[in-house]
């Protein structure tokens, strides 16, 4: 017990950045926390921290030490709840990346409807359209779009979106309505600054037929959700996943280009830390994600399992 009171010591002073704070949250006293992790490393043989008068900052050896105590600690909170109800289970933090965009737009209706059934759950969510590194920050689980390559990751896939191509009226009125990719290079377009294609757009037509086209960008943003708002003030042509933009395309605020063309499907994943135990809340909050997708209709195709 004296080891798993300094391993919790140690992780919460970690996670709250003092060991003053760890302390007020364990309900000790400051001086007791110093005392168990400096005996933690006095047992490693090693230190775990930097300490100055203002943080706190994991060594090397803190960094890979801290993954596996907190991993043995959520492990013991997750065994404790086992025994208990499903709702008794769901509650504590759960940190959540997502995609920006897709958060803005679609995700916020959904979050505040999970936080409502769960009441006792703390979500910290992140929103980024950046592929932050899960581990470093400490996230239970990230959303992402496009292929996953990350080994240190566990990856469940959710299903594929489909994507399309759209401009406002007004712009294909000023620059004409393109029928074939090619004439893309002589458009406006406004570019996804992270997707994986680059300045090249990729197309298969009815018939199997398959092209790249490069393009000139004219606006290149890191966020679809300032892309989506430039296509519709009449800025370009621009990619979008199809069941986030089909509101503006019922209201013809934004209209479908090249339409007989297709634009590869766009899959959805689910990612999970490889070095993490999966609680169930994590589980529980992926289900009812992908089960909301599916309301919506937003996704093709089945989902992938969970491989450990």
């Amino acid at each position: 017990m004296d080891k798993l009171s300094a391993l919790s010591g140690f992780v919460q002073s970690v996670n709250l950045g003092s060991f003053s704070a760890a302390a007020k949250h364990l309900g000790v006293s400051q001086p007791a926390i110093s005392q168990k992790i400096r005996g933690l490393e006095d047992q490693l043989g090693t230190r775990l921290l930097n300490r100055t008068t203002r943080q706190l900052r994991l060594t090397e050896a803190g960094e890979r030490y801290y993954v596996y105590a907190r991993d043995i600690l959520d492990r013991l909170v997750e065994a404790d709840r086992a025994v208990q109800s499903d709702e008794t289970q769901m509650s504590g933090p759960l940190s959540i990346g997502l995609p920006l965009g897709f958060a803005e737009s679609v995700l916020a209706d959904f979050l505040i409807r999970f936080k409502k059934e769960h009441p006792c759950l703390l979500l910290d969510v992140s929103l980024s359209d950046q592929f932050v590194d899960i581990i470093q920050e400490r996230l239970d689980v990230a959303i992402r779009m496009g292929e996953i390559k990350d080994e240190r990751l566990i990856v469940r896939r959710l299903g594929v979106a489909r994507r399309c191509l759209v401009a406002s009226p007004d712009y294909l009125e000023r620059n004409g309505q393109p029928v074939h990719p090619a004439e893309l290079k002589d458009h406006d377009y406004l570019l996804y600054k992270n997707i994986s294609t680059g300045d090249h757009v990729p197309f298969i037509s009815t018939l199997g037929e398959k092209l790249s086209i490069k393009i000139n960008p004219t606006m290149i943003v890191n966020n679809s959700s300032t892309l989506r708002q430039a296509a519709l003030a009449g800025l370009g042509i621009t990619i979008a996943n199809r069941w986030m933009i089909e509101p503006y395309l019922k209201t013809g605020e934004l209209k479908l280009v090249l339409p007989e063309w297709q634009y590869p499907p766009h899959p959805i994943h689910a990612v999970y830390p490889s070095n993490r135990f999966i609680p169930f809340k994590v589980r529980r909050f992926v289900d009812r994600l992908q089960d909301y997708f599916k309301d919506m209709g937003a996704l093709d195709g089945s989902a992938g399992h969970l491989y450990d």
